[in-house]
C-alpha cells in the first residue's frame, strides 16, 4: 500500500478535525465563549476569551471549536488609542504588563540579542509581539510606516518611551510593499542598531504581524549553536523574479488599503556590473522550506505538499494562522511564524503567549 504524503495526510487530518468541530457545534450548541477583554489601570487594552489553551494544544474539537464561533460574527475593534492612553503613564504600564518582572540568566545576559521591527499597524498586535520578544538585556528597533495613522505612531512611540532598550529608527520611510523603501526601513533600524553602546551577538528582523515560538533563553541556545554563522534566504531567481531587476518599475496608486503597487514599465536596468550573477533574498531573512528554523510562513501554493492547509485565511498567498494550527507551529521546530492577526483569529496568539509565560517561568 503506497503511503500518501505528509502534508496530505497532515491536511486530511485537519478537515476531519473541523468537520468533528462543525458537528459538535450542530449537536450541542456550542455557546460564544466569554469575552475577557484585557483591562490595566481602568484603560480597556486588547480581547482575549475563555477559553483553555492546554485542550487546544492537543486539538480537543470542542476547544478548537470555539474559535470557529469567535470568528463567525465580528470582533471587537481594539484602539491603538488605548495604548496611548496606558503608555502616558510609564511606571503604570511597565508594572501592569510585567516588563519589570523578566528574570535574565546568565547565559542570556552574556548574549544580548537586538530586534529590527518594521511594524505598520495593529499597535496591540505590536505590544504584544514586544513584549512576546522581551527581555531587559535585549535592544529593540521600532520603525513605523510614516504613512501610518497618527494614533498607530502615538501609540508606538508611547513604547519607546516606558522602555529604556526600546527606540524609534533615527530615520523613517514611506513603505510600499515590495519596494525598495521596504528593505530600506530595515537598513535604517540596522544602522542605528550597529551604533547602539549594547553589544548585540545577532540581529532578529521582524514585522508586525510575526509572532515568536520560542522564549528568549531558548532563542539565545539556539543561535549560539550557529557559532556566529547566519540564517538568510538566497536562490537563483526564477524567469518572473528577474524581470523585477531587469525592469525599471513605479510605484502606482492602488485601491488596496493605503497602499501602492509596483508596475513593471519596459525601461530596462543597467546590467549588474562585471556579468555578477543576481539572487533574490527574502524581506524577513527567512528561508520558507522545512529546513529553516527561523520563521515559518505558509505559502498558499504550497499547501498541502509541504505543510498542512491553512486553517486562517490568506492575505497576498501567505496564510494568517488559525487556532487549529497551533499545535503544528508549536511542535514544527521554528523559531518564529507569520502570519497572525487579531483580527481574524484572536485565539491562536492568546494561546502563543500563555505557552510563552510557562516556558519562562519553567
Amino acid at each position: 500500500m503506497k503511503l500518501k504524503p505528509l502534508g496530505l495526510r497532515r491536511s486530511l487530518y485537519l478537515l476531519l478535525l473541523l468537520l468533528s468541530v462543525l458537528l459538535l457545534i450542530r449537536k450541542y450548541h456550542l455557546t460564544d465563549p466569554s469575552l475577557l477583554p484585557v483591562v490595566f489601570n481602568g484603560v480597556q487594552a486588547y480581547n482575549t476569551y475563555n477559553v483553555n489553551c492546554p485542550a487546544i494544544y492537543e486539538m480537543d474539537p470542542m476547544e478548537v471549536g470555539k474559535s470557529l464561533i469567535i470568528r463567525r460574527k465580528p470582533l471587537p475593534p481594539e484602539s491603538d488609542e488605548s495604548l496611548t492612553k496606558l503608555t502616558s503613564d510609564c511606571r503604570t504600564f511597565v508594572r501592569a504588563r510585567g516588563y519589570d518582572k523578566r528574570c535574565v540568566s546568565e547565559m542570556e545576559q552574556d548574549f544580548p540579542l537586538a530586534y529590527s521591527m518594521v511594524v505598520h499597524k495593529y499597535a496591540w498586535m505590536v505590544e504584544r509581539l514586544l513584549r512576546a520578544v522581551y527581555s531587559p538585556n535585549n535592544i529593540y528597533c521600532l520603525h513605523y510606516d510614516l504613512k501610518s495613522p497618527y494614533q498607530f505612531i502615538s501609540a508606538i512611540e508611547g513604547l519607546a518611551r516606558c522602555l529604556p532598550n526600546v527606540f524609534i529608527a533615527s530615520k523613517r520611510e514611506v513603505v510600499h510593499y515590495g519596494g525598495f523603501s521596504r528593505l530600506k526601513a530595515s537598513l535604517n533600524c540596522l544602522s542605528d542598531l550597529l551604533r547602539s553602546e549594547v553589544k548585540w551577538k545577532y540581529v532578529i528582523n521582524l514585522c508586525g504581524q510575526d509572532f515568536p515560538l520560542r522564549s528568549n533563553i531558548e532563542l539565545v541556545s539556539e543561535l549560539k549553536k550557529l557559532n556566529g554563522a547566519n540564517m538568510l534566504e538566497t536562490a537563483r531567481p526564477t524567469e518572473y523574479k528577474k524581470q523585477r531587476f531587469t525592469f525599471q518599475h513605479q510605484l502606482k496608486n492602488s485601491n488596496f488599503n493605503y497602499q501602492k503597487t509596483l508596475v513593471k514599465t519596459e525601461q530596462k536596468k543597467t546590467p549588474p556590473p562585471k556579468g555578477i550573477e543576481m539572487f533574490t533574498g527574502n524581506a524577513y531573512f527567512d528561508i520558507t522550506d522545512l529546513m529553516s528554523k527561523t520563521r515559518l510562513v505558509k505559502w498558499e501554493y504550497l499547501e498541502e505538499r509541504l505543510y498542512p492547509r491553512c486553517t486562517g485565511t490568506h492575505v497576498r498567498g501567505v496564510c494568517i494562522y488559525g487556532t487549529a494550527e497551533l499545535r503544528w507551529l508549536l511542535h514544527d521546530g521554528h523559531w518564529f511564524a507569520n502570519k497572525f492577526d487579531t483580527t481574524v483569529d484572536p485565539i491562536v496568539v492568546q494561546c502563543l503567549e500563555e505557552k510563552l509565560e510557562e516556558k519562562r517561568k519553567a
